[in-house]
């Protein structure tokens, strides 16, 4: 049962009128004129349909808008963010689109000073957007329709029909929607009705399937030879629901592409190419097209085909409607399956294993917890190094990237860089969607230089206090159900003081690791934030166990006895106070030897 959503809205989309769509420095026959929403074929490139938000510098002034592919990475240095309708749609659309457009056309960076001269230039050269224009146009542009009777749909398998000759509703590319077996709580749509997408919706959507989608019995389709009784089973989540996503961000589309874009030493496999471009891979691979019904279990390619990577074969079929065309019935069957998740894969943190098991890798995809910010996995987001002994987490590729550009002069050490993270926790085998994590975090870029880093140190520090201070007010609950004749809470039920805590707390660790970004050399400015953040944890923590001390009962002073361990141990409210207080001061030790230094009681 799905419980992070009630029902998607589809946003309406927005008109693009009175405003230039191409930079003064783009050539001529590169420039086009809005379009406004998709029209019938549903060209990505050209029609507005991508949400975004733009800022005017000269005005000052930020507005929302939908764009095409063309204006979206020829205007990129314009563009703040993508304004998409769910979290999870961000490397979706990064990677099935806009990632391997600007690689297949311009190639990966070789060297940090290679990435470096592009970052800084901030925009896409008058040559690169001369190269992107002509590889949306000419050389590609065809392929990113997408609803096509005559060529292959963008992303689907043109033709695609149901062993059993039925669709379904176009609820099931939406996991915030009822649809089959998965049901979230509160949702307002059942399999009876049905939701009428937008073309723009409709593509936002099917690129968030072919990276998200369940693992769930899939339709068997007309020409897939490995479909049985009109179905296919064994089916794995899509990629990115395999992995905790990890996103770096910049302070435009431009910097956010860039940031997500590896250097590889010799450049891209030639053989490497994404899906829209698979009639030109080589025959002998022998692996199966997307463009067909069938599907193979193999390998990734290369970058391009593990970003753009099809783990459905998916068929939209738009319907005109009152307010125009419109996406009500899919189909969706079984993709393409990859046997492993790649070293290379760049949006995932890892687990290391000194000792795995026999034919499992030493390091395998790490997911987010749900229930804990960003910023209290800290731990594994600023793992440079692999574990030198045992196990342990190890930060992603693009991460550790960070270290070499700032070593390169490619990113300043106060440059303002952003981490978003995103996943699906799936339940019952992965066939339904239980909930969503997402979360946004400033990530100062100093932490993430290798070697001796006391910034890195004192951060996580920060974290492991709020996370010491929050297992103290969880003791303090315990302690105080046995004073007062009750147990404490089972691990996996009831609201605990931590959780309220954290929240309470939540705010200032975001704006002391957004200060921090600023913080360079100045060491004394570090120590009154470190110190600042101790007390702003124990104001919190001192309101939080006022509070659980109140609400005892009197027969708490007297307390309890009872074994544990075998031995007997006696529980009030006055000692379990004290112990509170005294593993307060332990944590929190920058404070408490303030507060004595002071004479007062610490």
């Amino acid at each position: 049962m799905k419980i992070f959503s009630t029902r998607f809205d589809p946003p309406t989309p927005a008109p693009i009128n009175g405003v230039e769509l191409s930079p003064p420095h783009i050539p001529k026959n590169m420039r086009h004129e809005a379009r406004g929403p998709m029209e019938v074929t549903g060209d990505l490139v050209r029609d507005g349909w991508l949400p975004v938000l733009r800022c005017d510098k000269p005005k000052g002034e930020c507005e929302k808008s939908e764009v095409g592919l063309l204006e979206a990475l020829t205007r990129a240095h314009t563009i703040l963010r993508l304004d998409l309708p769910a979290p999870t749609m961000l490397p979706a659309v990064l990677r099935q689109l806009l990632m391997p457009i600007m690689l297949h056309a311009l190639g990966v960076p070789r060297t940090p000073k290679e990435w470096a001269e592009r970052f800084e230039r901030g925009q896409f050269s008058d040559a690169e957007a001369q190269e992107i224009a002509d590889y949306l146009g000419p050389r590609y542009g065809k392929r990113f329709h997408l609803f096509s009777s005559t060529e292959r749909p963008f992303a689907q398998a043109a033709g695609l029909t149901a062993l059993s000759g039925d669709t379904k509703p176009s609820t099931l590319l939406v996991p915030s929607i009822a649809s089959g077996n998965n049901v979230p709580l509160f949702s307002t749509l059942t399999d009876a009705d049905h939701l009428d997408l937008t073309p723009a919706d409709a593509a936002l959507w099917l690129l968030h399937a072919h990276c998200w989608d369940t693992a769930a019995i899939k339709t068997g389709a007309v020409g897939d030879l490995q479909a049985k009784a009109g179905k296919t089973t064994g089916n794995p989540t899509s990629p990115l629901g395999q992995l905790g996503v990890i996103v770096p961000t910049g302070r435009t589309l431009y910097e956010t592409l860039l940031l997500n874009t590896p250097i590889y030493p010799s450049g891209l496999d030639p053989d490497d190419l994404p899906q829209w471009a698979w009639d030109e891979r080589p025959s002998s691979l022998a692996w199966k097209s997307p463009a067909g019904p069938e599907w193979s279990t193999r390998p990734a390619g290369g970058l391009l085909d593990l970003l753009t990577f099809q783990a459905r074969r998916i068929r939209l079929i738009p319907t005109e409607t009152d307010h125009g065309l419109r996406v009500r019935q899919v189909i969706v069957c079984a993709g393409d399956r990859l046997t492993s998740t790649p070293q290379e894969e760049p949006h995932t943190a890892w687990n290391h294993t000194a000792k795995p098991k026999a034919g499992q890798p030493h390091q395998r995809p790490r997911r987010h917890a749900s229930g804990r910010a960003a910023w209290q996995g800290l731990g594994s987001l600023l793992a440079l190094a692999v574990p030198e002994d045992g196990d342990g987490p190890y930060t992603s590729l693009l991460l550790r990237q960070v270290d070499g550009l700032l070593n390169d002069d490619g990113l300043s050490a106060t440059y303002p860089l952003n981490v978003q993270i995103s996943g699906l926790e799936y339940g019952n085998q992965s066939a339904v969607v239980e909930n969503a994590i997402a979360d946004s975090l400033p990530l100062p870029v100093a932490s993430l230089l290798s070697g001796e880093n006391g910034l890195r140190q004192e951060i996580l520090q920060c974290a492991e206090q709020a996370d010491r201070v929050a297992r103290a007010l969880d003791g303090l609950h315990a302690d105080l159900r046995r004073a007062s004749g009750g147990e404490p809470l089972p691990r996996d039920k009831g609201e605990r003081p931590s959780a309220r805590f954290l929240h309470a707390v939540d705010g200032r660790m975001r704006r002391l690791l957004a200060g921090l970004r600023t913080v360079g050399d100045d060491y004394d400015l570090l120590d009154k934030a470190l110190e600042c953040w101790e007390l702003t944890l124990r104001r919190a923590a001192r309101e939080e166990a006022s509070s659980l001390l109140s609400a005892v009962p009197p027969r708490a002073m007297i307390g309890r006895t009872e074994k544990v361990n075998g031995k007997e141990v006696t529980f009030r409210s006055g000692k379990a106070a004290g112990l509170f207080y005294n593993r307060l001061n332990e944590t929190l030790w920058r404070t408490a030897e303030a507060r004595l230094a002071e004479g007062g009681a610490a």
